[in-house]
């Protein structure tokens, strides 16, 4: 792999299992499952993808819901292993994918900080050292021991996100987390992933947040289908991407509606 580089996808694809059998309950598909009358078909979420990202750069991603972009973010980050081809990162990588996904509901603020912290990579006494900071940016010092069961969701996004970039990582996976989370916390979290850009780590920026892409990204990528459509100048693929959305959206405005 260049050195110059933070990622690498070469020719990935990724391949889910859909159960073709149409049936009316769990029980049933239980029961079918069981006698082996269960059939499956492969549903392709990436095709053949290339990419490469540099070490410092920030790479913007847009497409339409289901066009893959979340799934591309999970293979990055390990989540999924790819059915064809390889994916290589190098350097430390924290996913802002679902905040809190990884914690533990029956565990304390404390415990999943520390495990959380361990899974992306520290050590459990520099994790306990850090606990503190945390709970403190993320406005949750004084539930340091409450299970996070009893935490609303706006808590869980807090306490991830802080864990997650509390320690400078070389490869910063954001997909869509400016959307959680209130108005002060979405504030902290820009100014959050700002220091990161600014201190040199790789971002990969997925949004829906179109001037977001521009005024962050110095490249951006459009998913459509599992593929790259278009990729380079964040302005220019972002027009381009807003102007098929349009279109596709008046020709379904077109069409008649289907007959009763």
């Amino acid at each position: 792999m260049n050195d110059n580089l933070a990622v690498r996808l070469t020719d990935v694809s990724l391949a889910f299992r859909l159960a073709k059998n149409k049936t009316g309950s769990f029980k049933d598909f239980g029961l079918s499952l069981v006698k082996g009358q269960v059939s499956y078909e492969q549903f392709w979420a990436i095709r053949e993808l290339s990419l490469e990202v540099e070490k410092g750069e920030v790479l913007g991603v847009v497409g339409r819901n289901g066009a893959g972009k979340s799934t591309l973010m999970r293979l990055i980050a390990g989540v999924f292993p790819p059915t064809e081809g390889r994916v290589i990162v190098s350097g430390r990588i924290s996913p802002l994918i679902a905040l809190g996904a990884g914690f533990n509901q029956d565990l304390t603020a404390r415990e999943n900080v520390i495990m959380y912290g361990t899974l992306l990579g520290s050590s459990p006494g520099d994790m306990a050292q850090r606990v503190p900071d945390i709970l403190g940016w993320a406005d949750l010092t004084k539930f340091e021991h409450v299970p996070i069961r009893a935490f609303s969701s706006g808590m869980m996004a807090r306490l991830g996100f802080s864990v997650a970039t509390d320690i400078q990582p070389e490869v910063l996976i954001v997909d869509e987390v400016f959307a959680v989370g209130d108005e002060v916390f979405r504030a902290k979290s820009r100014d959050r992933v700002s220091a990161l850009i600014s201190s040199g780590a790789t971002v990969i920026l997925v949004s829906h947040d179109l001037k977001r892409i521009r005024s962050f990204s110095d490249r951006a990528i459009w998913i459509d289908q599992g593929r790259i459509r278009q990729a380079g100048n964040p302005i220019e693929v972002t027009r381009r991407y807003k102007n098929a959305v349009l279109e596709a959206d008046q020709n379904t405005r077109k069409k008649p509606p289907p007959n009763p």
